[in-house]
């Protein structure tokens, strides 16, 4: 079956890509873009493609919105199956790989090496850690469109509430879990809590966050040393003693703060003054610049037993061989990676840029140095790494250190045992990939 899905997709997609360029009633050329931005990013989406269609008359940029994750990927293969594709959509790399076995999108090379390409000094200056993301087995077949990193926002007046400099959050990790500890109060005596001192992203691994779990753990596993895979993905390592450590932190804080009471979303809990400290990316800086009871501060991640570290992720833009404009959806892709749109796009939207460069146009230092909380974002880039790539079963390793992750803090299971369970499971799955059926 799944033989002849493949060949059935590659038949289609090599008849549609015999279709002739077609043209708009108006005249115009129409790219169509699916997207999955959240809501208070989407205006700025839009500023972008008023501008891109200023400069070039001749192209429509259609943007559709699709809801991110399980729901985007179903809705591609779907399309693919009935020849009704995007010329580009918006991805998350753990999904690359469905599509590249689908025979479905370009390879970067095609566009790069083209004559309307990218010299290998504007490669270079795209971050490496965004471009090891929008690969597949060392092959690019997207381009980072926007960058985030993990960081620690955190109530300056909670901290004076509690004794603490507000000026001197957490360094490290002793120093997280003794904040966690004196930011969690009963505050009206009732033998409730009232105010939580650190967020533990600790959700269902069945449900819609169970990646945002892992994205967040994951740099609490690279801050005590460990890595997630070996070099050539035989084995996982995020068992190792690092693995333990890192879970083990989270389990004691949430333990200490009875964190099983709180029920509200990292961001209405930071918002509404129950929680002191989150982890969050920049793109949620526009909901709490609206904060007007309280000042908030923004800073690294606390460093781990060996060092600092946090991940530098964001989505990427793939091309569709069933669209009929690949070149001019190719053209369009390129001008958003333009520095100048890179640093107009990510003053609006609260995405970081993906581009070295644009951290030294004077237009942009400026507009850090009047926003502290991006700067703080920006700054991190220097220690942020990209997550391991795994070629194959990425989604489904990732569902099974969230399960570890909720068996060990919800489900209070011992943390050696179960991710060694999730280690086991993962390497049957990754020695299940013949070598000579890596293609």
């Amino acid at each position: 079956m799944k033989i002849f899905f493949l060949l059935f997709i590659t038949v289609v997609i090599s008849f549609s890509g015999c279709s002739d360029k077609k043209k708009s009633e108006n005249g115009k050329i129409t790219i169509t873009f699916w997207h999955s931005f959240v809501s208070r990013t989407i205006p700025a989406f839009n500023d972008l493609i008023e501008w891109y269609e200023k400069e070039n008359p001749d192209i429509k940029i259609v943007a559709q919105y699709v809801p991110s994750g399980d729901p985007l990927i179903q809705k591609l293969i779907t399309a693919i199956q009935s020849n009704t594709a995007p010329d580009i959509s918006w991805l998350h790399s753990d999904f690359l790989h469905k599509l590249v076995g689908a025979d479905a999108i370009y390879k970067m090379d095609h566009f790069i090496n083209g004559p309307d390409g990218l010299n290998e000094e504007e490669m270079k200056d795209i971050f490496p850690q965004s471009l090891q993301s929008a690969k597949w087995r060392d092959t690019l077949y997207s381009m980072p469109m926007e960058a985030t990193t993990l960081a620690l926002i955190y109530n300056k007046n909670k901290f004076k509430e509690s004794g603490l400099d507000p000026e001197k959050p957490p360094k490290d990790w002793d120093e997280l879990f003794d904040y966690a500890v004196k930011l969690t109060k009963d505050k009206d005596g009732d033998g409730k809590i009232d105010q939580y001192g650190f967020y533990i992203p600790a959700f269902p691994a069945s449900g819609p966050l169970s990646v945002w779990m892992v994205l967040q753990w994951t740099p609490f596993l690279w801050q005590a040393g460990g890595i997630e895979i070996n070099e050539d993905q035989t084995k996982v390592l995020f068992n190792s003693d690092a693995g333990v450590q890192a879970l083990a932190l989270w389990k004691k804080i949430f333990e200490a703060e009875k964190f099983y009471n709180f029920t509200l979303t990292h961001d209405l809990g930071f918002i509404s003054g129950t929680i002191a400290m989150i982890m969050d990316g920049p793109w949620d800086l526009p909901e709490f610049r609206e904060i007007k009871n309280f000042e908030w501060g923004v800073t690294y991640l606390p460093a781990g037993p060996v060092k600092r570290a946090t991940y530098m992720a964001g989505e990427h833009l793939a091309v569709f061989k069933q669209s009929k404009h690949p070149d001019e959806a190719w053209k369009f892709i390129k001008w958003i990676l333009r520095p100048d749109v890179q640093a107009k796009f990510s003053e609006e939207s609260g995405y970081l840029p993906i581009r070295k460069s644009v951290l030294e146009l004077p237009g942009y230092k400026k507009f850090l140095e009047n926003d502290p909380a991006m700067k703080s974002f920006v700054d991190q880039i220097e220690i942020s790494m990209a997550r391991a790539s795994i070629d194959f079963f990425r989604v489904e390793i990732n569902q099974n250190i969230a399960e570890a992750v909720e068996k060990a803090i919800i489900g209070n299971q011992d943390i050696k045992t179960i991710l060694g369970q999730a280690a086991e499971k993962s390497n049957k799955l990754l020695q299940s990939v013949k070598k000579g059926n890596k293609k």
